[in-house]
């Protein structure tokens, strides 16, 4: 019998603890049984109704459950209609949720950047791990080549692109989720040459800013934006994957989500 308490333990005894982290089981008892694991990005409604019809008493979410990073129960919306009734499901239906974001981003390699590059089947043409990117050397193609590529492999309908889709790319660095802020990108195409930056997200006015007037000043740069779930899918999926290895006898689903944005 494997409790939830020690699913928790072994997902967190790779990594020296961490002080302050919001990786903490947020509902349930930590002696309870696990009769099956759900491992999502997002413990959405819609993901929470689904493991309770596929008798997973234990999600598994990367991003926090209630529309904040902390998940504070003394935020400000605790009293909204929405959250009280989120809330009272996962308690009725006796589910656990453990927030798995922290420890699994401190993995070496990083394991959201793990899924996201064995996605885009770059496995072999990583040449540098950074703390908070890897970069990525492939045979030149063409910016529109390379785009169609990630939908391809990762299954977007749309990206946003900034740069010549005619340009040539070679040197790419890859920053999974939240991570596209000037201060972690802009350094990178100046010290490591690159000619592409891939993110999930980050501030619009900063990256995006950077690469306008890059381009406009006649040098070889461009970005491509994600989505912040687009780019941390894929390491949740590996997460079942690696789960499902560990604990055989346990049912482990992976419940994606569906884009939150939808483009008119």
């Amino acid at each position: 019998m494997i409790k939830i308490h020690q699913v928790i333990d072994e997902l967190m005894a790779p990594i020296h603890p961490i002080v302050g982290s919001v990786d903490t089981l947020k509902f349930g008892n930590p002696l309870t049984e696990v009769k099956g694991i759900a491992v999502t990005f997002m413990a959405t409604q819609e993901v929470l109704e689904q493991s309770v019809e596929l008798g997973a008493n234990l999600i598994i979410t990367h991003e926090g459950t209630f529309f904040s990073h902390h998940d504070s129960k003394e935020s400000s919306y605790i009293h909204d209609p929405i959250y009280m009734a989120k809330s009272r499901f996962i308690e009725e239906n006796g589910l656990a949720i453990y927030r798995f974001h922290d420890y699994w981003h401190r993995y070496k390699p990083d394991g959201v950047m793990e899924g996201l590059i064995r996605a885009l089947a770059w496995e072999d043409y990583v040449t540098e791990q950074l703390p908070i990117a890897t970069l990525i050397t492939i045979e030149p193609m063409k910016l529109e080549q390379v785009t169609q590529h990630i939908k391809e492999k990762l299954g977007i309908h749309y990206l946003r692109i900034s740069g010549d889709l005619s340009m040539n790319c070679s040197r790419i660095g890859l920053l999974a989720g939240y991570r596209g802020a000037g201060e972690n990108a802009i350094p990178l195409f100046a010290k490591h040459q690159l000619d592409l930056i891939l993110y999930g997200e980050g501030p619009e006015w900063e990256t995006p800013e950077y690469v306008r007037d890059a381009v406009y000043m006649g040098r070889h740069h461009a970005l491509v934006v994600l989505g912040h779930s687009e780019s941390e899918q894929p390491g949740m999926m590996l997460l079942a994957d690696r789960l499902r290895k560990k604990y055989p006898s346990i049912p482990v689903h992976y419940m994606p989500v569906d884009p939150v944005f939808k483009v008119m």
